[in-house]
């Protein structure tokens, strides 16, 4: 079990990370970040809404299934949001370089961490 300044260190670790953070999806809080261009304390207020009304969404539409991440593809970047299973309401954020990452390998490494993430 990886604490989470081990874990978001593994994440910087991931080719093309700039930024990455833990968040709490029910406040917008940032519980941990590391690296830097972005403003993560905006990111994570902001994309605490992209979750909830994503997860919305999905119990309007009747789904039952689990939310396993979000890809939002920007000009330059890709960001990575995944929904902690064990702990829900947390997830996981990160910011990647377009250039430089390979998101098929991205994704499967934050889920890695996910996993072994203990809060």
């Amino acid at each position: 079990m990886a604490n989470i300044k081990e874990s978001l260190a593994e994440l910087m670790d991931i080719d093309g990370a700039k930024c990455c953070s833990l968040v709490d999806g029910s406040s917008g809080m940032v519980l941990g970040e590391d690296g830097s261009g972005v403003d993560m304390e905006l990111a994570a207020a902001g994309n605490s809404e992209v979750v909830k009304a994503k997860q919305k969404t999905m119990n309007s539409l009747g789904l039952k299934t689990e939310l396993e991440d979000i890809l939002i593809t920007l000009g330059d970047q890709y960001h990575i949001i995944r929904p902690m299973v064990k702990q829900k309401g947390l997830f996981i954020y990160i910011v990647l370089d377009k250039k430089n990452s390979n998101l098929a390998l991205a994704r499967r490494k934050v889920m890695n961490v996910e996993e072994a993430l203990s809060v």
